[in-house]
């Protein structure tokens, strides 16, 4: 059984903040389960009165039998009930033209759980869309295509044989089954959140006063930003099975190639050799103040396999100042620190030649990669005949 950390349900005061009849209404089909543990559902408008702590403590203790629709139910959403979460949910209400009751007195988790009852489909969308957010850091693979074919957004059926797909894999590899992907479309790219299951977990416990242990899957979040400009797919995932997992389910699903997104580089970190600091010029890029070169790790080789790390607060700066050459060892990583003209503090970006970039905020991305275009960081293909093309919706 999953441990889950269910503050609402799993503590008496929070249950009773609940109105009532949502919470009634949550566990109704339910009711048989409860009831074999003890707990009946009061009727609604006779003056029966909860047990509360006989809840909670069915809700603390699940054992074998509780119906997985209970407990995603109660997961997502003791997730979601947040003022913000609750102005999202209100927001994407009236977007789709759904209502719940007009109620002023609503408390977040009041509005959670109606939305349960109304589209769970939604809660859950709006639950995975907050991870996003979060930091990420993306291997990109491009297509060698010379015409990138139109994107068409998937639809619910193509969806659904990707996650089959997905699935399959992640049960040969102990992952579990019941892969989701969500869509996101944005102004630039397409954004896929993939929710799945992580290897089963075993921790020790303690359960009256005895050592135990308890076993689960955690619950894991991958992402995968497609550019339909110019065919490229940026995935953050644990696993280098699980990166060309991706590569190759997503080339064979939307676009009939498993091959599609090829395992070759993007990012090549030669400008800092060649151009020395004139690599972190940013003066025609909007959105960028500065660069600086703050970090650089040098690959030496040899039988030891050395590798030299120099670190400053611009390292350009302070080999001038030595009147030292910056070497000419091949170059494994660099960390720049950017300044934002939207924000006070400098944020770092990590570059690593062939494919990864690592970005402190997903959205710093559209910036950076100008940037990186712009001084040469990125590895320059054959522009696609098409590489206009507009994303096309079904």
């Amino acid at each position: 059984m999953a441990m889950l950390d269910l503050r609402w349900f799993t503590n008496e005061e929070s249950l009773r903040s609940i109105t009532p009849r949502y919470l009634f209404r949550l566990l109704s089909p339910h009711a048989v389960y409860l009831r074999s543990r003890g707990f009946t559902i009061p009727g609604l408008g006779i003056g029966e009165l909860l047990d509360y702590d006989a809840l909670r403590g069915i809700l603390l203790h699940p054992d074998r039998a509780t119906p997985p629709r209970l407990i995603d139910a109660l997961y997502f959403v003791n997730e979601l009930a947040t003022p913000d979460a609750m102005d999202d949910l209100l927001g994407e209400l009236e977007a789709r033209g759904l209502c719940i009751d007009d109620d002023q007195e609503h408390a977040p988790i009041d509005v959670a759980i109606q939305v349960w009852l109304l589209d769970p489909d939604m809660l859950q969308e709006k639950h995975a869309e907050q991870y996003l957010a979060r930091p990420r850091s993306f291997q990109y693979f491009q297509t060698e295509r010379p015409t990138i074919p139109e994107f068409v957004l998937p639809t619910a059926e193509a969806r659904r044989a990707l996650e089959e797909s997905l699935d399959a894999w992640f049960v040969d590899h102990k992952r579990g089954t019941g892969a989701r992907i969500f869509v996101y479309p944005r102004e630039d790219r397409i954004l896929f959140l993939v929710r799945h299951g992580d290897p089963y977990r075993r921790e020790g416990s303690m359960e009256n006063g005895e050592p135990g242990s308890v076993a689960y899957r955690p619950l894991k979040f991958d992402v995968l930003e497609y550019n339909p400009r110019i065919g490229e797919i940026g995935i953050n995932a644990g696993t280098d099975g699980e990166k060309l997992l991706y590569r190759h389910a997503v080339g064979r699903h939307f676009f009939n190639d498993e091959n599609f997104f090829p395992g070759t580089a993007k990012y090549s970190l030669e400008p800092l050799q060649c151009d020395g600091e004139a690599s972190l010029v940013c003066s025609d890029v909007d959105g960028i103040e500065w660069v600086r070169l703050k970090e650089v790790h040098f690959y030496w080789g040899g039988a030891e396999g050395e590798v030299e790390v120099r670190k400053a607060k611009g390292v350009f700066a302070a080999y001038a100042k030595r009147n030292a050459t910056f070497p000419r060892a091949r170059i494994i990583k660099a960390v720049f620190e950017v300044k934002f003209t939207d924000c006070k503090t400098p944020r770092s970006v990590c570059i690593r030649p062939s494919n990864v970039a690592q970005y402190t905020r997903d959205h710093d991305s559209v910036h950076i990669e100008e940037w990186l275009n712009r001084r040469g960081f990125i590895i320059q293909r054959e522009v696609p005949t098409n590489a206009e093309s507009v994303l096309a919706c079904t």
